[in-house]
């Protein structure tokens, strides 16, 4: 929140004194304008950040956290890759049941299909629970290489969420089976931050994929993402955004694959050569908005949704920042 402050100099004259206070209140008047027509978008440098730190299969981060806009500023210092998901589950679940009833279904499952036993295992996902259908994903970040730091700004309403990552081990077990879940509160309280100004406004749906038509810069962007519709793909989950800086001579099949939890070698550790994750926004429902920002150096991107056949769906776009 901004301050004003005056230091007032003693004056030697009724005029100078009536010259001050006439002064102040023009000023003060200002002010009160300037909050009457603040506008619906502010910078990042004005927002309270809250920040996540993954040292290892764990999310530090406060335990309570206000509701409204909220930018999320978060620190893989881990050797692997990482992202974190908001879940919305029913009332009453928490991340133990996350951990000891969801997580070692999909462990099952996966198990089976790195076994060569695809029907097996997607026959496994029938032991999950029915409450499970109602978990609602509502944001977080995207991918994240070892020592990047990605910021992601969301509307949160009050209540409680769990947040987890689901990136697989080298054996592909899930992170979220590792401990790697977290219970957190929304309360009533406003954040009191605004939403994001924009570079580059990104449109995401399953019948148009990835659509943005602005020519993207170098140096630090601030990327807006509307979900036009979400739908549950075939490994379970819909479409998000992630940003990834590729090496030249990079291939993208090895990308696209690797994008895929539910291939055998998708979204495993290690996350393949050449590519950096750079953050995202995470899966969200229809008509919801996210942002996150990235600083852009010259070289080659991709914008790519964690979706099977990514670039036959328009989920995979690629850009070149010039030199």
């Amino acid at each position: 929140m901004r301050t004003f402050k005056s230091h007032f100099v003693e004056a030697t004259s009724i005029g100078m004194l009536l010259l001050v206070s006439v002064s102040l209140l023009y000023l003060q008047s200002c002010k009160d304008d300037k909050k009457e027509t603040l506008p619906e978008s502010v910078e990042i440098e004005n927002q309270n950040v809250i920040e996540i730190v993954t040292a290892n299969m764990d999310f530090q981060m406060p335990d309570t956290i206000p509701s409204g806009w909220n930018t999320f500023r978060y620190k893989n210092l881990s050797p692997q890759t990482h992202f974190f998901l908001i879940d919305k589950y029913p009332e009453g679940k928490t991340s133990e049941d996350a951990e000891k009833i969801v997580a070692p279904v999909f462990d099952s499952a996966m198990k089976l299909i790195m076994e060569g036993k695809s029907e097996e295992g997607y026959a496994e996902f029938a032991k999950l629970p029915k409450w499970f259908s109602e978990v609602v994903f509502v944001g977080g970040s995207g991918l994240l290489s070892p020592n990047q730091v990605g910021e992601t700004t969301l509307h949160l309403k009050p209540g409680k969420y769990i947040l987890e990552c689901y990136v697989k081990m080298s054996n592909g077990v899930f992170h979220t089976s590792m401990g790697m879940t977290k219970d957190i509160v929304v309360t009533p309280t406003d954040s009191g931050n605004y939403e994001w100004i924009s570079d580059i406004d990104i449109t995401i749906s399953s019948t148009d994929g990835i659509v943005f038509n602005d020519t993207i810069s170098a140096g630090k962007q601030v990327f807006s993402v509307f979900y036009k519709d979400q739908i549950v793909y075939e490994n379970f989950v819909g479409h998000d955004i992630n940003l990834v800086k590729m090496d030249e001579h990079t291939n993208l099949n090895e990308l696209e694959n690797w994008m895929n939890w539910a291939d055998p070698k998708g979204l495993i550790e290690p996350a393949p050569k050449g590519f950096t994750f750079m953050g995202g926004v995470n899966d969200m429902p229809e008509g919801s908005i996210g942002f996150f920002s990235a600083t852009l150096e010259p070289g080659n991107y991709a914008l790519i949704s964690e979706v099977p056949n990514s670039l036959s769906k328009n989920l995979l776009k690629t850009f070149v920042i010039p030199k």
